[in-house]
């Protein structure tokens, strides 16, 4: 192996902070079971919030941020993996307080990694990532509260996004028919092109005025977003719909009564996808390999270099990424 490998810094003093391209060494990398050549990462919301200085991620200085992974394993001294196994690792406390996947190198726990599934390289793994991991167990909950695509329109809301673009293409390779919620017009063609029927203006699910209950419109949504959005798509649902909530990006709070739950018996779902169980985890990377993989992983994916990171990060932020930013670390073997 290399004596010197590249990773991305975040760094934080009393005087400045810094996000930057360094060179480490295998010294430098915390404890762990596996130790893996990353070939590819990808870009999240939390990754973006990691790169700030009051993100409230970061536990401690200097750090790698990236909270997900993909690549070739190079020593292992758990019996489960082997040098030359490709692997995946999303979530757990990669990026948050164990060093992350912006490295060329990275050594993580055992109980952390899944087998890449046969069907799915490590680039397509990245194009989903921690994004497509959290729709892909938003939709499996869905299936699992008995929404089917024969009960009405579905929504996903924040549609543009990691999550949201990886929910409409999922939802609607399943043959539900989608309902897709954005505030920027530009992408309407965009949402077309990953099979949503129908796209919604994001203001129409912040109304000025929120009432407790409204026309029932959705059998069952998708909401990356949070907050009064979530409180409107509650109070929209259909009886006996169910709505799976990922995210918090219009605030923690939501505004709504009891009236969704004990009047229409609307089911919310909490996913999490950061200790989300590895019997399901594993379950859910095959089904990403198999039928919620879509059709044309282009139409969302993004490339870019470790270089380039700083900026995509601050743009992520401001919500001018759309789809999925993958970053290439190094080249994958075959």
């Amino acid at each position: 192996m290399v004596e010197k490998f590249k990773a991305l810094m975040v760094n934080k003093s009393e005087e400045k902070f810094s996000v930057q391209v360094e060179d480490l060494s295998f010294d430098d990398l915390p404890e762990g079971d596996v130790t893996i050549q990353v070939h590819y990462s990808s870009v999240n919301y939390k990754d973006g919030l990691a790169s700030t200085p009051n993100g409230k991620i970061v536990q401690s200085y200097p750090f790698v941020p990236g909270i997900d992974l993909a690549g070739t394993v190079v020593s292992s001294d758990d019996t489960r993996y082997q040098e030359g196994d490709k692997v995946i690792v999303t979530s757990y406390e990669l990026g948050v307080s164990h060093f992350g996947g912006f490295s060329e190198y990275a050594r993580v726990p055992g109980d952390w990694v899944v087998p890449l599934p046969e069907g799915l390289t490590l680039k397509e793994a990245m194009a989903f990532g921690t994004a497509g991991f959290t729709a892909a167990l938003s939709v499996h909950k869905l299936e699992q509260s008995g929404v089917k695509p024969e009960d009405g329109t579905v929504l996903v809301s924040g549609a543009t996004g990691g999550v949201g673009s990886m929910a409409v293409s999922m939802l609607a390779k399943n043959g539900y028919h989608v309902t897709a919620s954005t505030g920027k017009e530009s992408e309407h063609n965009y949402l077309r092109d990953l099979g949503a029927k129908e796209i919604i203006s994001r203001e129409e699910l912040s109304p000025e005025k929120l009432r407790p209950l409204s026309k029932q419109r959705w059998a069952g949504a998708v909401d990356p977003v949070g907050g009064k959005t979530l409180a409107t798509i509650l109070s929209e649902t259909q009886y006996g719909g169910s709505v799976a909530v990922s995210g918090l990006t219009a605030g923690v709070n939501v505004p709504t009564t009891v009236f969704p739950f004990i009047l229409r018996s609307v089911n919310l779902l909490g996913i999490d996808s950061v200790y989300c169980p590895m019997d399901v985890r594993k379950t859910l990377w095959n089904r990403l390999a198999d039928d919620l993989k879509p059709d044309s992983m282009g139409d969302i994916m993004n490339e870019v270099t470790l270089e380039e990171l700083p900026d995509i990060l601050s743009a992520i932020l401001e919500g001018k990424v759309r789809g999925r930013t993958i970053v290439k670390l190094s080249e994958e073997t075959a």
